[in-house]
């Protein structure tokens, strides 16, 4: 992991299409060999979109893992590069919401888009915010994240088991709540909503934070500029009457809102994880090796 780090530095000096090509070619290879992620890929994209071709899945399989290696590269330059760079990379849409932020509690709803620092940079060239921070394995790697993720501003992380009450309390004293609210850790805190059609247990969270807070909740997505010119951070309005007093209504609100965005880039959403491991009780799971990789046809 050390060796990787010295890689990502030395490798923010150079212009963006050099990383990121060298990013692909470490995908295409990783699409080779890393077959367990490869198999995941595959079969959430068959639940998702049954709609397509095993060739066209396999297509967007490929560029997806060349999008994701191509990420981790380029995270050398959201950690390293100056602040007049990053400004010529990411191209802001319509701009950082600092009024909104600023007049009332906020949390930037973040779905997991290979390139999601991108968006918590955007915001912390602007503002503070706090956030949910997963330590990582390597204390290598998670002492440069956490640098790398809080250089340009204070940021406060809170571990999940800190549970929601710390969260409160800073966007109570005006920081955003910067989310990511589309994985799963199985039923605790969790509904079976559907997305793309398929039960998937889905964090309330996101609408019982809003509800007690009465935070506005504004959606906020990365993903790339075509021919290697950076990065599109785009801000979306805040959902209006959300979340409304049905918790499950406004989970599927916001699951809608992810499909849609995920099928406007379906290479760069995050399909190498897991999405469907925790099935509605008596279900089988979609992943066991013992079990068929096509999903029922019921789904």
């Amino acid at each position: 992991m050390r060796l990787l780090v010295i890689l990502m530095w030395l490798l923010h000096w150079f212009p963006l299409p050099v990383i990121a090509r060298l990013g692909e070619t470490i995908g295409s290879l990783l699409y080779i060999y890393k077959k367990s992620r490869r198999r995941i890929t595959l079969i959430n994209l068959r639940l998702c979109f049954p709609e397509m071709s095993e060739q066209q899945r396999e297509i967007i399989a490929k560029k997806h893992f060349q999008a994701y290696a191509r990420s981790v590269l380029e995270r050398g330059i959201l950690w390293w590069a100056s602040e007049a760079r990053l400004r010529r990379l990411i191209q802001v849409e319509p701009g950082v919401p600092l009024a909104a932020i600023n007049a009332s509690p906020t949390i930037l709803l973040c779905p997991h888009f290979v390139s999601l620092d991108v968006a918590g940079v955007a915001v912390m060239l602007e503002s503070s915010l706090c956030s949910i921070y997963t330590q990582q394995l390597n204390p290598v790697f998670d002492e440069v994240l956490r640098k790398g993720r809080s250089r340009f501003r204070p940021v406060k992380l809170f571990a999940r088991s800190d549970g929601v009450k710390p969260i409160i309390r800073a966007m109570r004293d005006g920081l955003p709540f910067f989310m990511l609210p589309d994985m799963d850790f199985g039923e605790k805190d969790a509904e079976f909503v559907p997305f793309f059609g398929v039960p998937a247990a889905t964090l309330t969270a996101p609408a019982r934070i809003a509800a007690a807070t009465r935070a506005k909740v504004i959606p906020v997505v990365a993903t790339y500029l075509p021919n290697y010119r950076g990065w599109t951070v785009r801000f979306y309005p805040a959902w209006e009457n959300y979340p409304g007093d049905d918790m499950i209504a406004a989970t599927r609100t916001m699951n809608t809102f992810i499909e849609e965005r995920a099928r406007e880039a379906p290479a760069e959403y995050f399909w190498t994880h897991k999405r469907f491991k925790t099935r509605p009780p008596g279900e089988p799971s979609f992943y066991a090796s013992n079990t068929q990789d096509e999903p029922p046809a019921a789904y």
